[in-house]
C-alpha cells in the first residue's frame, strides 16, 4: 500500500475502481472519490500535505496583491504623524468625523465618475445586492447626507478607497483618502476659500516644499468650449482630454482633440487658445472684458465667483500660492462651480523664452459639486457642497523619502521608560514597577526574560528611542528607591518610588516641549 501514491492518474482510477466495486460501493460513488483529492488520500490512509493538528499545507506564492502593499513599522510611525497633522487642521477648522461602508450599492456609484468609472471594483451578487468597492469618499458623503435628511455639515473622513488601475510607480489599487467637506447653504465663495485656506495649511505644516494651488470654474471652462463652437453633448468628453493638459504636451492634447475626438482644427485652436492661460486678478479681469465671453451666461457666472474667492483669498493671505489655471479641468462629472488643485513644483530651465513650472504631482484637489446629493434625495432636494482630498499617499512617499536621505531616526514607539535591572532575580519587582506605571498612564516597557544583560537593555532603550531607564536592585529595594537614567545624557537620579511618576511625568513633559 505505501507505494500507492506514485501511481499515474490511470492506474489510480482502475486501482480505485476495482477496491471499491470489491466493497460493493456504487458507480456514483466512485466518481465522486475521483474528484475527491482528500478522499483518495484518506483512503490510501496517507496524506503527504497534512500537517500536526489536521490543518493542510499550501503552496502558496507570497505577495501583496498587485497594486497594494504592506506598511512597516516605520513607515506606519511616519503617516501616523502625517494624518496627525491632517486631522488636527481639519478639527481647527471645526469639522467632525463620520465613517461610510467599504462598498456601496453599484446603482449608486454608477454614473458619478465620467470615463473613470471603468475603474470601479465591482463585487458579485451579495444576498441579492449589487455592490461595488468605493471609488472615493465623496460619493459616500453624499449618499449619506440624502438618507440621512443632512442639509448642514462640517465633516471629515479618512478612509481607503479602491481603484482597478495599472498600478504603477506612486499609485495603487488600494490607498487612503482624507477628506474634508462643507455642506449646506450658505453665502458665495466663504465655504470655497476656507477649503483653500486648508490645503494651504496643511502644505506648509508638512514642509513638503514650493508648491502651487491651481483653481479654475466648471462654467467658465463650459462656457470657454461653448463660445469655441463645442457641442453641449461633447462638453463631458472634451472635458476630460482637457484635464491631461499639465500631464501631455498641447501638440499630444490637440491631436487627440481633433483625431479621436474628432474637432475641427479651428475649434481646438480656438480652446487651446485660452486653455493655456494662466494668472491671477489681472487675468479675471482681461476674461471679464473678452467681447466673446462676456456675452456666455456660464463664463460670467464662473467669473464672478473666481473674482469674490480671489478676494477671500487675499484676506487670509494665501494668494502667493495660487494660480488661476484654464487648463485645469478635474476629470470628475460631479463638479459643478470652483475647481483646484494642488501641486509641489520647482522652476525649471526655460524653455522658448518661457519659463516651466514642472510639477512633482498632484498632492491635493477639490471643488464645488451642488447637484450631487440631489442624485440620491427621492425629492431631488438639493444640498450645496464643497470640499478637498487631500493625496495622502503621494505624500507619504515624498515625507518616507525625504526621512530616508535624511538619516533620521525613526520611532516606532512611544515607550516612555524602560524597567531594567543590572541584578539577576529582579523580574517579580520589575512587574510591579512597571504595573504601577501603567496603572499610571505611563508608557512603560520590560524585555521579557528573567535576566537580560544590563547592556542589551540599554542597547534596547537606544535603538528604539526610549529616553529613560528605571533600575531596580537590592539596595534601591532596601531604601524604596530607584534610579532613573536618561539613556541621552547618561545622568543618573535616585527617586522614591511615590515619586516615580511624577518624575517621569515632569521630564517627558520637558522633553515634548523642547521638540
Amino acid at each position: 500500500m505505501k507505494n500507492l501514491k506514485y501511481l499515474s492518474s490511470s492506474c489510480w482510477t482502475l486501482f480505485c475502481n476495482k477496491r471499491i466495486v470489491a466493497c460493493g460501493t456504487s458507480v456514483h460513488s466512485i466518481s465522486y472519490l475521483n474528484r475527491n483529492q482528500n478522499t483518495r488520500r484518506a483512503l490510501l490512509h496517507q496524506d503527504p500535505t497534512r500537517l500536526e493538528g489536521g490543518h493542510q499545507k499550501q503552496n502558496c506564492i507570497l505577495k501583496t496583491p498587485k497594486g497594494a502593499h504592506d506598511v512597516h513599522p516605520h513607515q506606519m510611525a511616519i503617516r501616523e504623524k502625517i494624518f496627525k497633522t491632517v486631522v488636527n487642521c481639519f478639527k481647527r477648522h471645526g469639522a467632525e468625523s463620520i465613517d461610510t461602508p467599504v462598498f456601496e450599492l453599484k446603482e449608486l456609484l454608477t454614473g458619478k465618475y465620467g470615463e473613470e468609472a471603468k475603474l470601479i471594483y465591482n463585487l458579485e451578487d451579495q444576498g441579492g445586492e449589487l455592490l461595488s468597492l468605493r471609488y472615493d469618499l465623496t460619493v459616500p458623503f453624499a449618499r449619506f447626507l440624502a438618507m440621512n435628511k443632512i442639509s448642514n455639515i462640517k465633516r471629515y473622513q479618512i478612509a481607503k478607497v479602491y481603484r482597478r488601475d495599472n498600478p504603477s510607480k506612486g499609485r495603487f489599487r488600494e490607498f487612503y483618502q482624507c477628506d474634508f467637506d462643507i455642506a449646506g447653504h450658505f453665502d458665495r465663495m466663504i465655504p470655497d476659500s476656507e477649503c483653500l485656506k486648508i490645503i494651504h495649511e496643511i502644505l506648509k505644516e508638512l514642509d513638503l516644499g514650493d508648491f502651487l494651488i491651481k483653481v479654475n470654474d466648471r462654467r467658465l471652462l463650459t462656457g470657454i468650449l461653448s463660445v469655441c463652437g463645442v457641442p453641449e453633448s461633447r462638453f463631458r468628453s472634451i472635458c476630460t482630454s482637457i484635464d491631461k493638459l499639465d500631464k501631455v504636451p498641447w501638440d499630444n492634447l490637440r491631436r487627440e482633440l481633433i483625431e479621436d475626438k474628432k474637432l475641427v482644427p479651428e475649434t481646438v485652436d480656438r480652446i487651446g487658445e485660452y486653455i493655456r492661460l494662466t494668472g491671477g486678478e489681472d487675468l479675471i479681469a482681461w476674461l471679464c472684458n473678452d467681447p466673446t465671453l462676456s456675452q456666455n451666461k456660464w463664463a460670467m457666472e464662473g467669473l464672478g465667483d473666481l473674482k469674490l474667492l480671489y478676494k477671500y483669498l487675499k484676506i487670509f493671505g494665501v494668494t502667493d500660492k495660487v494660480c488661476i489655471d484654464l487648463g485645469l479641468a478635474r476629470g470628475l462629472d460631479y463638479y459643478t462651480g470652483v475647481i483646484y488643485e494642488a501641486i509641489l513644483i520647482h522652476d525649471e530651465t526655460p524653455k522658448d523664452d518661457q519659463k516651466e513650472m514642472q510639477h512633482i504631482g498632484s498632492v491635493a484637489g477639490g471643488g464645488r459639486y451642488d447637484n450631487l446629493v440631489g442624485f440620491f434625495d427621492p425629492k431631488g432636494k438639493t444640498v450645496p457642497c464643497v470640499g478637498i482630498s487631500i493625496g495622502i499617499e503621494r505624500i507619504f512617499s515624498i515625507v518616507e523619502k525625504k526621512v530616508m536621505e535624511s538619516n533620521e531616526i525613526v520611532r516606532t514607539t512611544e515607550t516612555q521608560v524602560l524597567v531594567a535591572s543590572a541584578q539577576k532575580m529582579f523580574l517579580e519587582e520589575k512587574m510591579r514597577i512597571i504595573s504601577t506605571l501603567w496603572n499610571s498612564g505611563i508608557k512603560a516597557e520590560m524585555l521579557y526574560k528573567e535576566n537580560p544583560k544590563f547592556l542589551t537593555q540599554l542597547h534596547y532603550c537606544e535603538q528604539r528611542g526610549i529616553p529613560l531607564v528605571v533600575t531596580i536592585g537590592e539596595m534601591e529595594l532596601k531604601d524604596g528607591v530607584v534610579k532613573l537614567r536618561d539613556v541621552a545624557t547618561r545622568e543618573e537620579a535616585i527617586v522614591l518610588r511615590e515619586n516615580l511618576v511624577e518624575e517621569i511625568r515632569k521630564r517627558t513633559c520637558e522633553t515634548n516641549e523642547k521638540h
